[in-house]
């Protein structure tokens, strides 16, 4: 019999909850009022978990930095694989783009210390530098080229799918990352055609 999960303590609950609303509604829209009053606790409650708004913010965005996982897929199968992700997550009814970019957007002129706009660059960079990992074994050239490429293309179709609520732009920007691991020696299988489950 399995155990039950263990019981989540408030600094957990706190940033949970500003994790869903900051990325539903905006980090802006939302006061630390909303997120304690959602819980159910006071604002000194709040604040003895997490000083500022500006340390909450901070706590959401180091919360959404996740590596991605480990896989045994071929690398090639592994970049495309994430424009396949992507378009699950353009179908989700919850997805409203990068938060990285939707703090920097939201919060720039106020981030003064750079903070946000530095996890943010961070995040991208680490994106970038896996897909760069992954082309290096596979022998491509010019990796680092190749991968800030790739990265647009992930950037572009966020923006796209924002713009038309359209999950195609994830397929097309698919197609467009295999056409440039193609052109880069990389042998990938069939194309935008191909029947995919899913």
């Amino acid at each position: 019999m399995a155990s039950p999960p263990p019981k989540q303590t408030m600094k957990e609950r706190i940033l949970e909850t500003a994790d869903k609303l900051f990325y539903l509604q905006g980090i802006r829209a939302i006061g630390v009022d909303t997120i304690a009053a959602e819980i159910g606790i006071s604002k000194r409650t709040l604040y003895n978990h997490f000083p500022s708004k500006d340390a909450l913010i901070e706590a959401y965005l180091q919360h959404r930095f996740v590596q991605p996982r480990p896989s045994d897929k071929p690398p090639a199968e592994q970049i495309l694989a994430t424009f396949d992700s992507l378009e699950r997550r353009f179908s989700a009814k919850d997805f409203r783009g990068c938060p990285f970019v939707n703090a920097v957007a939201e919060l720039g002129p106020e981030d003064e210390d750079r903070t946000f706009r530095n996890i943010a660059i961070a995040f991208k960079e680490s994106r970038r530098v896996w897909f760069r990992d992954l082309l290096q074994q596979l022998g491509v050239a010019d990796a680092e080229g190749l991968a800030t490429q790739l990265t647009l293309l992930v950037d572009g179709s966020i923006a796209q799918d924002l713009v038309r609520d359209d999950p195609a732009m994830a397929r097309a920007a698919r197609e467009a990352a295999r056409v440039l691991l193609a052109n880069a020696g990389v042998k990938v299988a069939g194309s935008a055609d191909k029947k995919r489950s899913g």
